[in-house]
C-alpha cells in the first residue's frame, strides 16, 4: 500500500511547495530569467538523484534510451511554469487558481485517456468532471 501511496504524497507535497515559490518569485523578475534557475536547480538535483538512488551505470547511456518524449516534456514544463508565474503576476489566487486549472485539465484528460489509451469514459467520471465544472461557477463568482 505505501508503494501505492507515497508517489501521491509526494505529488501533492511539491505542488504545495511548488505553488508557493511560484507565487513568491518577485514580481518585476522575468519570469524566464528565474526559470533558468529553476532548472539549473532541477538538473543538478536530478543527476545526485540519479547517481545516489539508481542502481549504477552510466548516465550517458541512459541518455541512450531518449526517445522524443522528454523533449517536448522540456517544453511543455516550460510552459507550464511560466503559464503559472503569469497567471500569479495577472493576479490569480492560490487557493482559486490551481483548482481552476484543475478542473479543466481533468475534463481535458478525461478525453485524452479515452482517445489516446483507450481507458474507459464512464457516467461517473463525467458526471464528475460537470461537477467540477459547476464548482467553478461557484469559485470564480465575485
Amino acid at each position: 500500500m505505501f508503494n501505492y501511496i507515497w508517489p501521491i504524497a509526494l505529488v501533492v507535497l511539491s505542488n504545495v511547495v511548488y505553488q508557493i515559490c511560484a507565487k513568491s518569485v518577485p514580481e518585476r523578475m522575468n519570469p524566464f530569467a528565474s526559470l533558468t534557475v529553476t532548472y539549473l536547480v532541477g538538473a543538478v538535483v536530478s543527476a545526485v538523484l540519479y547517481f545516489a538512488l539508481g542502481p549504477g551505470g552510466s548516465l550517458i547511456k541512459e541518455y541512450g534510451k531518449l526517445n522524443w518524449a522528454p523533449f517536448v516534456l522540456g517544453i511543455v514544463i516550460v510552459g507550464l511554469e511560466a503559464g503559472w508565474l503569469y497567471a500569479y503576476k495577472a493576479g490569480w489566487q492560490v487557493s482559486t487558481g490551481f483548482i481552476v486549472q484543475s478542473s479543466f485539465l481533468a475534463a481535458a484528460l478525461l478525453f485524452v485517456g479515452f482517445l489516446l489509451y483507450h481507458e474507459a469514459l464512464t457516467w461517473n467520471k463525467i458526471v464528475g468532471v460537470v461537477i467540477c465544472l459547476i464548482g467553478l461557477v461557484f469559485i470564480n463568482c465575485r
